[in-house]
């Protein structure tokens, strides 16, 4: 009862603050009538974004948990909260800062590990300009690794990928980004881990990550992220390398396409020599019909024979294909209706069936409607 009720709190003092700058920011006076004290609430912005969601899972597990290596949309047979948002962003001169608190399944899940209170929080992080172009940011933000968002609307199809299940979601640390052009942009990051805020008793170490994105055209984007440290205790030190690359290209009105791969190395337990190694290619397309409808398709391959991101108790670790075809409807610009087909093949029997037997296939439908402000 206590942390729900320090979360209506906050979330009220969120509300209340933003509000009263909107108030002031939607006003007609020309920049010429603006007085010193007006100015610094253009600054603030609000936002919002819920998802609503159900989900059916053909093997219909009893307790209504889908597979354990997803995270997102994720509940069988029940209507449910995937993500409820509320955002303050401000930008000001040479000052930043953004804070987000969340609820639904996806902060359920995907932050289980953190302590009860900061697993409603989606970001808070604040940031200043040192130089021209280049900033220094602290707190807690969304990933630099990959394509996809924890916001489903951002993405191509509804239920995300399962690199991007599987790589960090949120991130807490520093950062430096420099702006090096309008085309070229580089970060380098120092963090507590991959995707944790608290961080694991026994480890003392910091992780390092780094990202360059490049904008040859406003419809094409290359982007390079790499992540290295270690994610066991001090004693049994396990050093991950790991290397995302993705591309973003929008050839058309109509047309959206993203292409990613990603490849890690992990080192072997004890004192066994080598890397362990899981690797994984992502292709998912998206056609806008009209301008209220839109289909979409993922492809996916997904190798980790030896278990370092998702353990099995198998012969041949986690080695699954994944297919996904997904329509849109959009009745007005705020809302956003989602409905996914999808087909997850494995080459052991990963799955449980509703009789209890084994299975190498997962099959779910799953449906969701946004709303975004």
């Amino acid at each position: 009862m206590r942390t729900r009720f320090s979360f209506s709190i906050v979330l009220c003092l969120c509300l209340a603050v933003p509000t009263q700058a909107q108030t002031v920011s939607d006003t007609t006076s020309t920049a010429a009538s603006i007085t010193p004290e007006e100015a610094p609430a253009r600054a603030w912005q609000l936002s919002g974004f819920v998802d609503v969601y159900y989900a059916y899972d053909f093997h219909q597990p009893e307790d209504h948990h889908r597979p354990g290596f997803l995270y997102n949309h994720n509940r069988h047979n029940e209507f449910n909260v995937n993500l409820a948002l509320l955002r303050v962003n401000y930008a000001q001169d040479k000052v930043r800062g953004n804070l987000g608190l969340m609820a639904g399944t996806y902060a359920q899940y995907n932050l289980a590990a953190e302590q009860e209170l900061l697993r409603h929080v989606f970001e808070a992080n604040v940031g200043v300009q040192l130089l021209p172009r280049v900033w220094l940011d602290a707190g807690i933000f969304p990933s630099h690794i990959g394509a996809e968002s924890a916001i489903s609307r951002d993405n191509l199809t509804l239920t995300r990928s399962l690199s991007a299940e599987n790589t960090p979601y949120y991130e807490a640390g520093a950062k430096v980004t420099f702006e090096v052009s309008e085309k070229w942009t580089l970060t380098g990051l120092v963090l507590n881990g991959w995707q944790n805020i608290r961080e694991a008793e026994g480890n003392q170490n910091k992780a390092l990550g780094t990202q360059i994105t490049f904008k040859p055209s406003s419809n094409v984007v290359l982007n390079s992220s790499t992540f290295f440290g270690n994610e066991k205790p001090d004693k049994v030190k396990q050093r991950r390398y790991f290397h995302n690359f993705y591309t973003s290209v929008s050839p058309s009105d109509k047309w959206s396409l993203i292409a990613a791969f990603d490849y890690g190395l992990e080192e072997k337990a004890g004192d066994e020599d080598g890397y362990n190694r899981w690797w994984n290619p992502t292709l998912a397309v998206k056609y806008q019909v009209l301008p209220q409808l839109g289909v979409a398709a993922r492809g996916e391959y997904y190798h980790d024979r030896h278990g370092v991101i998702i353990g099995t108790e198998t012969d041949n670790g986690f080695q699954t294909a994944g297919y996904s075809l997904n329509l849109d409807f959009a009745p007005t610009q705020q809302v956003l209706w989602r409905v996914e087909a999808r087909l997850l093949d494995s080459k052991d029997d990963i799955f449980t069936k509703e009789n209890g037997n084994p299975t190498d296939k997962n099959t779910a439908l799953t449906t969701s409607l946004s709303f975004a402000f």
